[in-house]
């Protein structure tokens, strides 16, 4: 009788979009990463959606703050190798 009422006194009711992401989920989560613009739509629905797992939101979160860094990174040696490219052509003439 104690032992049922000690496993009982521990259960903690989990909100659905707190829940831990089956291996299913996240199997569906990376097929839909796959479709070529439906990607760029999810992550943002994702990301900023009032509803849905907390652990899917972050994990968007995540690849879209990754995924600015990136494209902010390559923009400046884009322009330093275009800077360079016309620095050089002028020395040059």
């Amino acid at each position: 009788m104690e032992q049922q009422q000690h496993q009982q006194q521990w259960q903690v009711s989990v909100p659905e979009n707190e829940r831990v992401m089956s291996v299913k989920e996240w199997l569906i989560t990376f097929l839909i990463m796959m479709v070529p613009v439906v990607n760029l739509v999810m992550y943002f629905v994702w990301a900023f959606g009032s509803e849905g797992n907390l652990n899917r939101k972050n994990w968007a979160k995540a690849n879209l703050l990754i995924t600015g860094v990136c494209i902010g990174l390559y923009l400046c040696v884009f322009f330093f190798i275009l800077i360079l490219a016309f620095i050089g052509a002028s020395v040059e003439q």
